[in-house]
């Protein structure tokens, strides 16, 4: 096992074996920690890829030895599979920020956090650039037109294709060109860390350190910023992102003359870019890899996506149009009010069109029910253009009566959940019903399970939605 090479690391280093060997949980990345202790504690890392290993630590020993706040390498095997770092504690950034007994106050001690790590900043890229060898970074030694393609198409293939939404991929592409133009204007001699967010700096005696920058290269400082204050889960308010945006400049032109006219007029293209960028990781993560934490962040982007295209882009037409009506769907936006009541999340949808819907609240789903087996009135052409919520369709389906059977097996199911969830003090539960278009029989059942619910509990909020129909009602 790879867990015995970092026992011997720490033996070799230290003279003893450790007491205890405990994992520490990960994020997105497919390495593996581990805290070994005591005396010292120890962080030891396992990675799957050789080459990105490779690039962490020669990143973080030439960081180190120019002082940055960065972790010490200690020891590595030999084939850079495995290596050690001095540990920095369990408290990031964005712990503190998450944790914050007034979610809408931001106090002194958190204010003077955010402010060290945002002029601390400039000393990681200009500093730390310097005498880079930049073709030590993986994957790319710099932000180039490749580089940027990708990111863009990890929103198309990974966000976009993942979730349904359809597009015209010769005008995005288009666009696409267009926006690599616009951002490859902005030429950098700094290091770029890429994935800089709070999560990625931890605290330790009150002092901020960095992380996570094996995926960094040359590229320009602008998209470090705006990675930390447009952070999605972090959700800083405009008027103090608007202030740590000064902190920065005021440290940055330690380093170099910076153009403020030029930098609040590409600002909003590094927005959207970064935002596009994390929305296909999202999608990834979420979609494809099922890790829920990942889902719950989206309405986060989205939000920030809305904010930035009040900016407007003319350059990009077709994007624009795209992220504008991709921004205003439901299915994307977790406007739920928080609350200790129970709320039952009743939805149609087509499984022909955007699919089963996704469960942010990151409990994993609830109940999915099938209407296709039921007789369609969408296969007449009287229905076509109704939908589940006309009367001509109302009746069609329950003359038929195959519905009323369904749902007289639906309710009880769904009955039973609710009690339950009510008694335990469980606040989300999900019920969704599909059909091929989204338009006549899940309507129709979503709608008369959301009235049954209501009128049965009376203690649950139940939250009606029809993706296909752009329709939402809350019913309290």
């Amino acid at each position: 096992m790879m867990e015995k090479q970092l026992l011997v690391l720490y033996k070799t280093l230290t003279g003893h074996s450790p007491a205890e060997i405990k994992r520490i949980a990960g994020a997105g990345s497919n390495r593996r920690y581990f805290r070994l202790c005591p005396n010292p504690d120890i962080i030891g890392t396992i990675g799957t890829s050789r080459e990105e290993n490779e690039a962490f630590i020669y990143l973080c020993e030439n960081f180190h030895k120019k002082g940055l706040p960065v972790p010490e390498i200690l020891a590595m095997t030999v084939d850079h599979s495995c290596y050690l770092q001095s540990d920095l504690g369990d408290t990031a950034l964005f712990d503190l920020i998450s944790k914050r007994p007034d979610k809408s106050e931001w106090n002194e001690d958190i204010t003077a956090l955010l402010t060290k790590t945002i002029t601390l900043l400039p000393k990681m890229q200009w500093i730390g650039g310097k005498d880079l060898d930049y073709c030590k970074c993986y994957p790319v030694p710099e932000m180039d037109r490749r580089s940027v393609m990708w990111d863009l198409n990890y929103f198309k293939y990974c966000f976009l294709k993942a979730t349904g939404i359809e597009f015209r991929e010769d005008f995005l592409e288009d666009d696409f060109e267009k926006f690599a133009d616009i951002l490859l204007r902005e030429k950098s001699d700094t290091f770029m860390f890429r994935d800089f967010q709070s999560r990625n700096v931890m605290i330790k005696n009150g002092e901020p350190y960095f992380i996570d920058f094996q995926g960094g290269r040359r590229g320009p400082w602008q998209y470090d910023l705006v990675s930390f204050l447009w952070q999605a889960k972090a959700a800083f308010p405009p008027s103090l992102r608007d202030k740590l945006i000064e902190y920065y400049l005021n440290a940055a032109s330690e380093f170099a003359e910076i153009d403020r006219y030029n930098f609040f007029h590409t600002l909003p293209y590094f927005v959207l870019f970064r935002t596009l960028q994390v929305l296909g990781a999202y999608g990834f993560r979420g979609y494809v890899e099922h890790k829920p934490h990942f889902l719950q962040s989206i309405p986060g982007a989205i939000r920030n996506l809305t904010e930035i295209l009040d900016h407007g882009f003319p350059e990009l037409p077709y994007l624009n149009s795209l992220l504008k009506e991709m921004s205003s769907r439901e299915r994307f936006n977790d406007q739920q009010e928080k609350t200790d009541r129970l709320t039952v999340k009743v939805a149609s949808f087509g499984y022909n069109r955007h699919g089963i819907p996704t469960d942010l609240s990151g409990n994993g789903g609830g109940f999915v029910f099938d209407c296709r087996a039921l007789h369609n009135p969408g296969r007449y052409d009287q229905y076509k253009q109704l939908t589940g919520l006309d009367r001509e369709v109302i009746e069609f389906l329950e003359n038929d009566g195959s519905i009323l059977q369904f749902l007289s097996e639906v309710y009880p199911m769904v009955d039973n959940s609710v009690e339950t969830y009510l008694n335990r003090g469980f606040t989300s539960l999900m019920v969704s019903f599909g059909c091929t278009g989204g338009q006549h029989r899940s309507v129709y059942s979503a709608e008369h399970l959301a009235a049954h619910l209501h009128e049965r509990f009376p203690d649950a909020i139940i939250e009606l939605t029809h993706f296909e129909l752009g329709k939402k009602l809350i019913l309290k």
